[in-house]
């Protein structure tokens, strides 16, 4: 076999087209990388914004929480299940919250944006450890106080503490900002459910959710709930409904990315096709004298398509180094399962960047098994005589 030394001194000396030839590729995996990294971050904050513990229920055939309606009565039949968890304070765990939207604009470009409003309850917060009052103070149960969602007071005008917005025919004042982390809580704003629902006319809650004693019994608990003729409600897990928020924008995003990837990655393969087909073409004599020294053809082959294997791994290790850097960027847009207004980071795991890197090396294959088979079948004698 031939040496590796031997590729990687053949790269360094054609360097130049080597450099463009990978830089093309990384391009390719950079996008491919970007992509996979914002389906991963959108779906990873809304996961995370679930509990495993928590349940949630809202009304069947509702897509989210803004198209769900339960009665009071239906809640107050909720309430009094035995599955529900007990706080230290001796209270029961759940909560019935109310999802609206509104529109707010920017700061900076007056541009309006969906942001949802989330009514909570006095046992809200106990089932969300991840939120935390990094600002202010909370809202006082019976007034028009909000909190806002960190993202959302950085982002919104009127939505920063001390300042005030107007819905629901009234002036709502912000007197606190909380963070939830990188989940889509902090993307929100709370106040009063009751005061919400009077604002807004509402005569129904939007979800409840309630903590479990036990976990495991999620079955039983949704078979029973879902079989009791007064309720007409769909029962899920905090974190399966919240993953299914995600289902289509992550959809999406799969497709986009996908298409931008196969038209860049053809111009990168035809860019690999190219170099390898000149590095043939200006090796001639070199391959001739390598068959004439005893290296069979399958040698010559495999010292082609190394080189076009490792332009593909430069290329790829490239790209995703620094598609890395986009975890530090976090992105607003609007999630298409609910309209509204939702931020989250780029989120690079190892099954990306193992895609990643498996992907370039598929592109280096592809780029160079042609010019690899073409060097392989040529004649000693006439590429001797090519010196």
């Amino acid at each position: 076999m031939i040496p590796l030394s031997y590729n990687l001194r053949n790269l360094w000396t054609r360097r130049l087209t080597t450099f463009l030839t990978a830089g093309g590729m990384a391009l390719v995996v950079f996008v491919f990388v970007s992509i996979l990294m914002l389906s991963e971050g959108l779906r990873k904050t809304l996961v995370e914004t679930g509990s495993y513990e928590n349940l949630v229920l809202i009304r069947k055939g509702s897509e989210s929480e803004v198209q769900s309606g339960v009665e009071r009565d239906q809640a107050a039949i909720i309430e009094s299940r035995p599955e529900i968890a007990i706080g230290a304070d001796g209270k029961s765990l759940v909560a019935k919250e109310m999802v609206v939207l509104i529109s707010l604009p920017k700061r900076g470009t007056n541009k309006q944006s969906n942001v949802v409003i989330r009514g909570i309850g006095a046992g809200s917060l106990p089932l969300r450890p991840q939120v935390k009052l990094v600002e202010g103070r909370m809202p006082r149960f019976g007034s028009s106080e909000i909190i806002a969602g960190s993202r959302i007071a950085e982002k919104f005008e009127g939505a920063g503490p001390g300042e005030s917005l107007r819905f629901g025919m009234r002036d709502w004042r912000v007197v606190g900002v909380f963070d939830a982390g990188n989940t889509g809580f902090s993307s929100e704003i709370w106040g009063d459910a009751d005061q919400l629902m009077q604002a807004f006319r509402r005569q129904a809650y939007s979800s409840v959710i309630f903590k479990m004693r036990d976990p495991g019994e999620f079955e039983r608990i949704k078979e029973e709930m879902e079989s009791e003729p007064r309720l007409t409600l769909e029962a899920l897990r905090e974190t399966r409904y919240y993953e299914e928020q995600s289902e289509m924008m992550a959809k999406f995003l799969r497709i986009l990315g996908i298409s931008l990837t196969v038209i860049f990655s053809l111009g990168a393969i035809i860019g690999a096709i190219i170099t390898m087909y000149a590095a043939v073409a200006n090796r001639t004599a070199e391959i001739g004298t390598l068959r004439a020294l005893g290296f069979p053809r399958r040698s010559i082959l495999w010292a082609f398509l190394a080189e076009s294997l490792l332009i593909g791994l430069v290329g790829g290790i490239a790209g995703l180094f620094f598609a890395s850097f986009l975890q530090f960027f976090t992105i607003s847009t609007m999630n298409f399962q609910t309209f509204s207004e939702l931020a989250f980071n780029f989120s690079l795991t190892l099954p990306i960047a193992w895609r990643a890197i498996l992907f370039s090396l598929i592109m280096g294959f592809i780029g160079g098994v042609l010019p690899a088979f073409r060097a392989a079948r040529m004649n000693i004698v006439a590429a001797l005589r090519s010196s």
